[in-house]
């Protein structure tokens, strides 16, 4: 029996990272652990490009115009919402996470999802912090294993 699995190194790979300029401080941390951990996979800064968008309502439109440019292995997407007194952040997290979803399916390209959604800014700020937490550098980890995973389907079974 054969058995697959993606890497943590993607040396080759390249890598789209939209950000969602919404909650500055915390994607901040997002996109900075998000790079820290394709730099520890070998992946090239050249091989790397960030765009910013307004919220992360707008992460699935420039997500899809990304995945369907053929130039990325993968796609990844951060963001934060945090809860408040109206029903808005449930609307906006569950638009997000399905438009995220679809373009992934539809594209056949892998597409991270590193958005927060927390019901205080303590607990945004704790999974945004430097370290082995911050859920940024995790999306960017998925990233990696999924566009190696694929490196390998599209290789062919071995011999």
């Amino acid at each position: 029996m054969e058995e697959w699995q993606g890497a943590q190194r993607a040396a080759g790979c390249r890598f789209a990272i939209v950000v969602s300029r919404f909650n500055p401080e915390i994607t901040a941390g997002l996109l900075a652990g998000a790079r820290e951990a394709l730099i520890e996979a070998d992946v090239q800064a050249e091989d790397v490009i960030v765009l910013r968008v307004p919220g992360a309502f707008e992460l699935p439109l420039v997500a899809q115009r990304l995945a369907e440019s053929g130039q990325f292995d993968a796609v990844i997407c951060l963001g934060c919402l945090i809860k408040g007194d109206t029903m808005h952040f449930e609307y906006i997290a569950d638009s997000v996470a399905h438009g995220l979803a679809q373009v992934a399916l539809q594209s056949g390209i892998p597409v991270a999802l590193g958005v927060l959604t927390t019901l205080t800014e303590a607990q945004a700020v704790e999974r945004a912090a430097p370290g082995p937490g911050n859920k940024g550098a995790e999306a960017a980890r998925a990233a990696l294993e999924m566009a190696s995973l694929f490196r390998q389907l599209d290789a062919g079974p071995t011999a």
